[in-house]
């Protein structure tokens, strides 16, 4: 069985500020659509110039093109999309930090 590229070498991972025109529909639109690609691991939506931060993992650098080439940039009302490619993880915590009680002996 063959392994597949993702699993014999570190991805491209990318982080998208995303800019989508319209009003509160074609922004749960995007969201819809975003959640449809599998490059996409996170989807965050903001407030402030830029309405979406998107976690996009792809095979290499050229597969993260062709997403953004025919998909991203393709979707409805996406005016403009904003990349930053990760050089390294220097932490990666998931959850909410929860402070430990430390009771007196």
């Amino acid at each position: 069985m063959a392994v597949p590229p993702l699993a014999r070498e570190a991805p491209t991972l990318v982080a998208a500020r995303v800019q989508v025109l319209g009003a509160e529909p074609d922004l749960v639109a995007f969201e819809q659509l975003a959640r449809s690609w599998p490059e996409v691991r996170e989807c965050h939506m903001l407030a402030g110039e830029t309405d979406f931060l998107l976690k996009i993992v792809a095979e290499d650098w050229e597969a993260y093109q062709k997403f953004v080439t025919a998909k991203l940039t393709a979707a409805p009302n996406v005016s403009h999309v904003k990349s930053a490619l990760t050089i390294r993880a220097s932490k990666m915590e998931p959850g909410v930090p929860v402070p430990m009680e430390v009771e007196n002996a």
